[in-house]
């Protein structure tokens, strides 16, 4: 059993980010779901992002590391999209972190300090055709981390859905988002 926090994506807490931690705790594990913008959820990714842009993407990933004040350090971070600013940086700056997962997204290393750190093991998933994963460069960012550790693994699935692995949301691809919830259970497996 692993103990993951997940961070929502930029629509918010939305039914899907809940249904998604859902099957992680049905397989056993204790998963945490704060919700950064204190129960907004936005229809569109635009809305999302203007909210957040107004708190300050700085401010989003400190609601982030408060969050985890207080649980265990070994702890697996988990973030969709938006979240994961504050995902990556705790895998990157936390002592003892198990592990991370980033969904549909991915900021170079050097955001959050000079390298990834040792036996941190790391998966970022995305789609091929992503306008947002791929067009603005987070592929990018996540093939420099692959090539920077032994740990990281990139996951790329065919479409050009952004927001893929939410249920709730039009954006959802079935297929694609079974084998993305079948290759965090096996990364969980392998962290607890």
């Amino acid at each position: 059993m692993a103990e993951v926090v997940l961070f929502h994506h930029a629509l918010g807490l939305t039914q899907g980010i809940v249904s998604f931690a859902d099957e992680l705790r049905r397989d056993g594990h204790v998963v945490h779901t704060p919700d950064l913008f204190d129960g907004r959820t936005f229809e569109t990714v635009d809305g999302g992002v203007n909210y957040a842009e107004q708190i300050g993407f700085g401010d989003l990933i400190y609601r982030g590391e408060q969050a985890v004040e207080g649980l265990p350090g070994e702890l697996v971070y988990a973030g969709f999209s938006l979240g994961v600013l504050p995902a990556q940086k705790l895998a990157q700056t936390r002592r003892c972190a198990r592990g991370a997962l980033l969904y549909y997204s991915c900021v170079p290393v050097s955001q959050f300090g000079a390298a990834w750190p040792d036996g941190v093991p790391v998966q970022v998933h995305g789609m091929d055709a992503d306008p947002i994963f791929v067009g603005e460069g987070d592929i990018d960012a996540a093939r420099a981390l692959v090539e920077s550790t032994d740990a990281a693994e990139l996951f790329l699935y065919p479409g050009d859905q952004h927001d893929f692995a939410d249920s709730s949301l039009p954006s959802y691809d079935a297929e694609a988002a079974a084998l993305l919830l079948h290759r965090t259970l096996a990364f969980l497996h392998s962290t607890a």
